[in-house]
């Protein structure tokens, strides 16, 4: 790099040459410049440009079987880039479709359990295969020179100049006349652009659909068990007592929006007992169940004072009454604790009625519309 300027024209330029500006518009008019071919506009823009070429190491010769041994090379690196990503796409929009679910289970060797390393070593194969295949493309197919240049104002004559130098750099790229890399190239981008979208999927998808938050796993006929999974009978528990219980289902002491306190009342609370209206019937005896998620941030409630019959969320300190259908009397919390309605099924074993008859945990937008 010099601090000095010997070239003609440093003194800058404009879109429209004249008098008052100089440069190397005033050597040459647009006329000139597009009379010119592209190879000495190219060698002109960079003479101005203060660019000079102390080596070059041309490619390799067209059609030369070292050329050929290149391009299938650099093909076939960007062939598998594109089939890794095309994979990557169909793991991730197959899967709970013409592939095996894809929601991952506490020691589960299927395919559960291998989606997301496959997600993972799809997109690093991709991505690797086209950065090996950039490399290989660079080193074995592109011409190499090594330059030094001098900085100086832009002009008119510069972005003609440059243009011109940039389509010659496609030009020794040699991408038209290679066309298996033009392809592969073209596959591969369509590939990496569907594995690179693909996951944005989950972001636009209707929420509403199935209505997710508003059910969960209980059902008419549907067991209460214990996390160990041992159903539990009326007089199992202690008056005053409360029983974490959850659905009788495959992984259901894993789905924290089926968590359920199974209380058994007091007498003196039972005779005090003030059910929501419509929910008269929703206990069994003296048990009632009501969901452990706090209705105003999700927190789990089970802190039960059972002689002010109250159950208290650790997070927000919110209280809710369980003679009064868990109805909150203290804290940020707005709504009563959604009730499970229960009975026993022909064996004495607690059962659900129905699922809830509401949405469990905090509020969202949309809650009363689905």
């Amino acid at each position: 790099m010099t601090t000095h300027d010997t070239r003609p024209g440093t003194t800058g330029g404009a879109d429209t040459p004249g008098p008052l500006h100089g440069g190397p518009d005033d050597d040459y008019t647009p006329e000139q410049l597009a009379a010119l071919p592209r190879e000495e506009l190219d060698r002109l823009g960079a003479r101005y440009d203060g660019v000079e070429v102390l080596h070059v190491e041309p490619g390799p010769e067209p059609g030369s079987a070292l050329e050929k041994r290149a391009v299938r090379q650099v093909g076939l690196l960007f062939g598998l880039a594109g089939l890794a990503a095309f994979a990557f796409f169909v793991v991730y929009a197959g899967a709970g479709w013409f592939l095996p679910d894809w929601q991952w289970e506490l020691g589960s060797s299927t395919f559960s359990s291998l989606y997301t390393p496959m997600l993972g070593l799809l997109m690093a194969l991709a991505f690797t295969f086209f950065g090996v295949g950039l490399v290989l493309y660079t080193k074995k197919l592109l011409p190499h020179e090594t330059a030094v240049q001098d900085k100086h104002d832009g002009s008119h004559f510069d972005r003609v100049t440059t243009g011109a130098t940039l389509v010659g750099g496609l030009h020794n790229s040699g991408l038209k006349r290679r066309k298996l890399i033009t392809r592969s190239l073209l596959f591969m981008g369509g590939g990496l652009g569907l594995m690179l979208v693909a996951p944005l999927g989950g972001l636009i998808k209707n929420p509403s659909r199935g209505n997710p938050l508003g059910t969960t796993e209980w059902a008419e006929g549907v067991r209460l068990v214990r996390d160990d999974g041992t159903p539990i009978r009326p007089g199992d528990q202690e008056p005053g007592s409360l029983e974490t219980v959850f659905p009788a289902v495959p992984g259901g002491n894993r789905q924290t929006d089926a968590a359920t306190m199974l209380i058994r009342l007091r007498p003196s609370q039972q005779a005090a007992e003030i059910p929501r209206e419509g929910q008269e019937g929703f206990g069994y005896g003296d048990y009632v169940a009501f969901s452990k998620i706090c209705t105003h941030a999700g927190c789990p409630v089970s802190l039960y004072e059972q002689e002010t019959s109250r159950i208290l969320c650790p997070c927000h300190q919110s209280q809710f009454d369980v003679t009064q259908g868990a109805k909150p009397i203290f804290g940020p919390a707005t709504r009563s604790l959604p009730q499970l309605p229960i009975t026993v099924d022909d064996e004495g074993f607690f059962v659900a009625r129905s699922d809830y008859i509401e949405a469990v945990g905090p509020t969202y937008w949309n809650r009363e519309r689905i």
